[in-house]
């Protein structure tokens, strides 16, 4: 019985004290963006007090300012002429690209980042794993039939993972919500869908 409380109580205790720690990590990154203005413009020498959070307020201004003026023409040009200027630099071209890319797909919607949730035999034949299908299927050439492009994530960290291009048939279409294969995935299988999840048959 003691040991059932100890458990319940570190499931309780220690998700919230990791958000609080990783909600401060942020909060003290965005505070270091006042030091774009000048000192005198700084909130801690106008008010002469330190305010913890503003400068989350002031970094969602920036940003939100920077999209609404570089989603106009001009923007665009600004934008085009500044990553023409990176790809001449080799290192930081490859660097920039790179990290545009996985943002890009963090922040897409579902919708245009995982379109389905799929079960793939991998890493053999006989054990499953959850896949999620980043493309829409298409054809190398006359000798293969349709492929999809399958991203396999690691547990617990589905940031990373392995891309895989698997014939449309030997896919099965698994009938969960992307949130909750993510879920699953995250919990390290101990958050499952519920047990009338329906298995598609393979992927004509």
């Amino acid at each position: 019985m003691f040991k059932r409380y100890i458990i319940t109580g570190i499931l309780i205790w220690v998700p919230i004290w990791a958000t609080l720690l990783v909600l401060k990590f942020l909060i003290d990154i965005f505070d270091k963006t006042f030091a774009l203005l000048p000192k005198a413009y700084q909130p801690s020498t106008l008010f002469g007090v330190h305010v913890p959070g503003l400068g989350v307020l002031f970094a969602v201004a920036i940003v939100f300012v920077t999209g609404m003026l570089m989603t106009n023409i001009i923007g665009h040009r600004l934008v085009a002429l500044w990553e023409k200027i990176l790809d001449r630099i080799p290192l930081v071209r490859s660097i920039y690209h790179a990290v545009k890319q996985v943002l890009h797909s963090l922040l897409a919607s579902s919708e245009e980042s995982f379109r389905n949730v799929l079960l793939v035999e991998y890493p053999r034949k006989g054990m499953w794993s959850v896949g999620f299908q980043t493309s829409t299927g298409y054809k190398w050439d006359d000798d293969h039939g349709e492929m999809l492009t399958v991203f396999i994530p690691t547990t617990p960290n589905p940031t990373s993972g392995y891309l895989l291009f698997v014939p449309k048939e030997d896919t099965k279409l698994l009938d969960v919500s992307v949130d909750q294969a993510l879920k699953m995935v995250i919990s390290l299988g101990v958050v499952l869908p519920n047990n009338n999840v329906k298995i598609g048959e393979k992927n004509a």
